[in-house]
């Protein structure tokens, strides 16, 4: 059902310096690319006027109960109702060419920019989070969300609360109480602060300062031959890949150089790494890296007499294989690796095999007065067995703990994106964003894959921080 209010009587000029349209929706749920719109509330504010409008949207699927409950939208309301794809033309026409304003708007822009993509419709349009503008105005305040804003202002919603035109009303009555409390030059400098659009160098598309979101991943920037000049990830892509291109920054070097921008969305931090590391590969001098992955394994040659011996992940598979400490991307790196830790440890250069020497005869090691002599006989095997283990041990290599594959789940801080990380020993086998495509990746069977040291610490680190949940899935494994 559509409702459409008449005008009401003009807005100051300084409430509309241009076309705004404060905009709440009403969703099934809180997650882009499962969930549906259900109900659209929007005041349109300019120079001629205020006018409302909202329509409830037929999603085309059973709403929850905690949906209704928390709204008050039943199937019964919706059933009727028009769907986006005959809303979207009214839709996209009242919303071009104004400034969208929205309380966590990352989440209404988000929305509305996945169901015009269903549609083959790239949406864009600039927006202003009031979240954030509140933030900026009242920064001595913690608390942003919309009801302690209406009663930290002394305001009253007018109609039911999580019910989209109401919400929308709340936020064109804040707009007009900040208008009154402070200086517009105050507001606009927040605002413009907020939505500013940067100048990009004239070799980058432009439509870049729209595509970014405001969520979690890495980005890298790339020169005119493909050369990657940076690789980082950020918590908010939007904010920190447009903070480069700020006046004070517009002539350095970097900038000048770059010619392409490359961007990947994660959950959070853990898909952001992984991402960052992606990026940094992908360009041609990354595929140069040595693929001889070795590690020192310490086999016994006697009782009590361990000593390192350099295995190959070719020969063995890493993730399994016990009694591996470091990761190395080739020989030489390793023995450099070993010597440095006798160097630190007085161990014995002829006992850990870096070097040949004679019967009884000293190791050079020990003729530095590095080395307490179980070369010569001055100490036992065992005792330096003992403290070759203790000086080893913190680069031991992790056996995997699970029985076969486990996923790892990561939503981000607003529960409209999630990341189903696939992962079988110490291998990411994939990243699916909805149950059902993990289900068919399952479906499709486990592929092998080389095991890849950066990817095994990433996944290391994140299970020991134990913030991610872990879910097993039986019957599946490498």
């Amino acid at each position: 059902m559509l409702a459409d209010a008449p005008a009401q009587q003009p807005v100051n000029a300084i409430l509309a310096s241009e076309p705004l349209i404060f905009i709440d929706l009403e969703t099934s749920g809180a997650n882009f690319a499962n969930d549906r719109i259900i109900e659209v509330g929007l005041i349109e504010v300019d120079a001629n006027g205020a006018h409302e409008w909202s329509v409830l949207v037929n999603p085309e699927t059973p709403l929850s109960s905690f949906i209704t409950g928390l709204t008050g939208i039943d199937d019964a309301m919706l059933c009727s109702a028009p769907t986006f794809r005959q809303l979207a033309p009214i839709l996209l026409d009242r919303l071009r060419g104004r400034l969208l304003i929205a309380h966590n708007a990352r989440f209404d822009y988000g929305f509305l920019k996945s169901e015009f993509a269903r549609l083959g419709v790239d949406f864009r349009a600039s927006s202003l989070c009031t979240v954030k503008l509140s933030r900026k105005l009242f920064p001595e305040h913690h608390r942003h969300n919309l009801d302690t804003l209406m009663m930290r202002h002394g305001l009253r919603v007018a109609g039911a609360r999580h019910r989209a035109l109401a919400d929308a009303r709340a936020l064109w009555d804040l707009w007009q109480c900040w208008h009154q409390q402070l200086p517009a030059a105050t507001i606009e400098s927040a605002v413009a602060a907020i939505v500013g659009r940067p100048e990009l160098p004239p070799q980058i598309d432009a439509a870049l300062i729209d595509d970014l979101p405001e969520a979690a991943g890495a980005y890298a920037f790339y020169g005119r031959d493909g050369r990657l000049l940076l690789s980082q990830r950020s918590s908010n892509l939007r904010q920190q890949v447009l903070a480069h291109f700020t006046p004070d920054k517009r002539d350095t070097a970097l900038i000048r150089d770059i010619w392409q921008v490359g961007w990947r969305a994660a959950a959070g931090e853990f898909g952001a790494r992984l991402h960052q590391l992606e990026l940094a590969r992908s360009v041609p001098e990354a595929h140069a890296a040595a693929n001889g992955l070795c590690s020192w394994q310490l086999r016994q040659h006697a009782q009590g007499d361990f000593r390192p011996q350099l295995v190959f992940s070719e020969d063995i598979d890493f993730a399994l294989a016990d009694d591996l400490f470091g990761l190395y991307p080739a020989r030489r790196e390793a023995l450099r690796s070993l010597r440095t830790l006798a160097d630190a440890h007085r161990l014995c250069y002829r006992q850990l095999g870096l070097e040949e020497t004679g019967p009884g005869e000293a190791c050079t090691a020990y003729r530095q007065k590095n080395c307490r002599g179980v070369c010569i006989g001055k100490e036992s095997t065992g005792l330096h067995s003992a403290r070759l283990l203790t000086a080893i041990a913190k680069f031991r290599v992790r056996t995997w703990p699970y029985q076969g594959a486990v996923v790892l789940i990561e939503r981000d801080g607003f529960g409209m994106r999630e990341d189903l990380h696939l992962i079988d020993r110490w291998r990411l086998l994939g990243t699916l964003h909805s149950e059902e495509a993990l289900q068919v990746r399952l479906a499709d069977g486990p592929t092998a894959s080389p095991f890849d040291p950066d990817i095994y610490r990433l996944i290391h680190k994140v299970l020991q921080a134990g913030k991610l949940r872990v879910r097993p899935c039986p019957g599946f494994s490498l």
